[in-house]
């Protein structure tokens, strides 16, 4: 089992320390998260400008006297915004368009269309599935086959813009509507049919279902407690699975029954295919019977004299009563001594290499050769159908009862602690009449759950300037302290409940507001008493400077160089496998990513610029500056193929005009054009040799403001 933080926290400040937990003292400390979110009125005739953002930030400025920047100039502000809501810079054409549009609602337009781009949701939908915890590989995670699926319908969901109610529920239970039961004209009330193509929204679940020692580890419930709970509540529940929450009002019990709503659960398995698919597989897979029928009985009749020697071997070194158990027909065996010649098939089981091993070289050449022409007959199954491993609930688990686990081992229940459904903050009375998951999504994603909309919309306010109007934007608990603008998150969550939880309104209420528009550059000598009052800049008297993830690195080299392949769906691809590609990059956040013991999943260069491996949910990256980053701008294949092609398309898109080449490259990599002084010193390292493009093309990957947005 994983040890949480909370677990190596509580170890570290010791059990004995004098720590006062929220809810422990007499007045019931209450968490603010949870307190009713009451509209505060707008600040009035604080800012010129009409967005209510802006009003609540200029009050903010008052206490310390400070004075905000200018707005950023429009090709920094151009970029941004594009970075922002789809992760790839603006192209010529588009920067041509903003520069030359002199009308009032100009950028209003930019963002619009941004919002309406198939490629928004592949840039938010990377954001939301840090959060959720997705990785295409996880050593023994049981959804692997098909988890992309579920990726894509997060992609999908956003760029529809699918409410974020509905976005979490369906997540949750398959079904976007509260309404699940329907009634007949005989007045036989049954199940609704869900959207089919929701069920890969049940992927968020299954990724969560692992194999240890060959069976299911029953981690789902608890995984699904902790992603939740982060993820959509904003607490830290996680943190009371081994005893009760040290500083907030979470106890064990609390996490335990919030287990329970996801104990019945279990994993089902979906074919993705037609009729006439599987018609056509079952033929297939019988040709493939019949041709390995000509080469199995002879590969076997080899073997099985090796076989039964080497197992005859290994039996005699097992205790005399196991011997006798193993040595039985499996018909004759008791479903304990099953149970115990189960036990003991990983150290019975005799692999291909050790068969080989103690043949005779005669036997072993023809052993080899008859393997060799069936594993070009196939496998005997057939070729593979696509598939998604989704959940439902199991009406016999949902029958058992649920306990405390002190050790966290689901093997190992307290039978004298039971818990009934529920979860933190719950109201007294619950009804589960359509499930339990349903009871608690209902209650989650209900307007007046104050929780719900003030986590989300601190969570988008963190993805467009960096850092949430709460800092911890996946713990809203008693030591993770208050907003610096605790007004003005509050009027975001009504303002996100009254427009119907849409997030692309909440996106475009935060991008269009002057304090998003922002220069990030400050003079140090016009702001001195800003940078002192407030260095950390808390109160956003400027945009704050921010290096890009990984995937809109990625993705501006491949789009610098006219490689960007801009599909939004379908398997992820491993790094590695790109050597020897023919044809388009696909975007970064399709690079497959994840765990194993026995390899590096994550490819290098997400390691480089900070991307987890989804085993744990990631509210916020780091963002770190290092060598790794650095090496791979400079020496890296990638790098060195794409200088290759954006040198290409620079000497063709500028006719051998080198002038116009450097302005090509500069506006292309950093949506700028060079400076005159830029431009004096790129023309004089190209000496007039347009073969000498290559080296502008590494400079500009190379530069700050490529890695920046500003």
């Amino acid at each position: 089992m994983r040890f949480t933080l909370c677990w190596m926290v509580c170890f570290v400040v010791g059990f004995g320390s004098v720590v006062a937990r929220a809810g422990d003292d007499d007045d019931g400390e209450e968490l603010w998260v949870a307190s009713p979110v009451v509209r505060p009125v707008v600040p009035a005739g604080k800012s010129p400008s009409s967005n209510p953002i802006d009003a609540f930030i200029a009050a903010g400025y008052e206490p310390s006297k400070l004075r905000p920047v200018g707005p950023a100039d429009k090709r920094a502000l151009l970029r941004r915004v594009s970075l922002d809501l789809t992760g790839l810079a603006p192209s010529l054409e588009e920067q041509d368009a903003f520069v030359r549009d002199e009308s009032a609602d100009a950028y209003e337009k930019v963002v619009d269309r941004l919002l309406a781009s198939d490629q928004h949701g592949v840039r938010y939908g990377r954001h939301w599935l840090d959060v959720l915890r997705y990785a295409d590989v996880d050593e023994r995670m049981i959804a692997a086959p098909g988890i992309h699926l579920w990726r894509d319908w997060v992609i999908r969901a956003l760029n529809e813009d699918v409410p974020y109610d509905q976005f979490v529920r369906t997540q949750l239970t398959g079904y976007r509507s509260r309404t699940r039961t329907q009634m007949s004209a005989t007045g036989v009330r049954s199940r609704t049919e869900p959207r089919l193509d929701d069920q890969f929204a049940l992927g968020f679940l299954a990724r969560g279902a692992v194999i240890r020692d060959g069976v299911d580890a029953k981690e789902l419930p608890i995984v699904a407690v902790e992603t939740v709970s982060t993820a959509f509540m904003g607490l830290t529940v996680g943190c009371a699975k081994c005893h009760d929450h040290m500083y907030d009002p979470i106890t064990q019990r609390d996490f335990y029954a919030m287990k329970a709503l996801f104990d019945p659960l279990v994993l089902r398995k979906v074919t993705l295919a037609s009729a006439a698919d599987l018609v056509a597989a079952g033929r297939v897979a019988d040709e493939v019977a019949r041709k390995r029928a000509e080469f199995e009985p002879p590969i076997e009749a080899l073997a099985a004299p090796y076989r039964a020697r080497l197992r005859d071997d290994r039996i005699a070194m097992l205790p005399p009563d196991i011997q006798v158990i193993v040595r039985k027909p499996e018909e004759a065996r008791s479903a304990a001594e099953s149970k115990i010649a189960d036990d003991y098939f990983p150290v019975l089981r005799i692999d291909d290499d050790k068969i080989q091993a103690i043949m005779t070289e005669a036997d072993r050449q023809k052993y080899r050769d008859l393997q060799s022409k069936l594993n070009q007959v196939g496998d005997r199954r057939g070729p593979p159908l696509p598939a998604f491993w989704t959940v439902e609930v199991d009406p016999k688990k949902e029958l058992e009862k649920s306990y405390i686990l002190t050790s966290g081992d689901p093997a190992r229940p307290e039978l004298n602690h039971e818990v009934k459904p529920g979860w933190p903050l719950a109201p007294a009375a619950l009804e589960f009449r359509e499930g339990r998951i349903e009871a608690f999504s209902d209650w989650l994603t209900a307007p007046e759950n104050p929780i719900f909309a003030r986590v989300a919309v601190n969570r988008i306010w963190q993805w467009h300037f960096g850092e949430g109007l709460h800092k911890s934007s996946s713990d809203f608990g008693v030591l993770s302290g208050i907003p610096t603008h605790s007004e003005l998150l509050d009027w975001l969550a009504a303002e996100f409940v009254a427009r119907g939880f849409r997030m692309k309104e909440i996106h475009r209420l935060i991008v269009t507001s002057d304090t998003y528009k922002l220069a990030s550059e400050v003079d140090p000598t016009r702001a001195s008493a800003e940078l002192a009052a407030d260095p950390e800049n808390s109160r956003l008297w400027h945009f704050r400077l921010r290096r890009l993830e990984a995937e809109p690195i990625w993705d501006a080299v491949f789009a610098s160089a006219g490689e960007l392949d801009l599909s939004t769906s379908g398997p992820s691809f491993e790094l590695g496998g790109r050597r020897g590609r023919q044809g388009p990059a696909r975007r970064g956040a399709f690079m497959v990513r994840g765990y194993a013991t026995n390899r590096d999943v994550v490819p290098n260069f997400l390691q480089a610029f900070d991307v987890d491996d989804g085993r744990a949910p990631c509210p916020i990256r780091t963002r770190t500056v290092t060598a790794p980053q650095a090496l791979f701008l400079m020496n890296s294949d990638v790098i060195e193929a794409a200088t290759g092609k954006f040198a290409e398309r620079l000497k063709k898109d500028s006719a051998g005009d080198l002038g116009v080449a450097v302005d090509l490259g500069f506006r292309t990599a950093i949506a700028r054009s060079p400076s005159p002084t830029e431009r004096e010193v790129a023309l004089a390292y190209l000496q007039g040799d347009a073969g000498r493009l290559k080296g502008l093309a590494w400079l500009l990957f190379n530069l700050d403001e490529f890695l920046y947005a500003r």
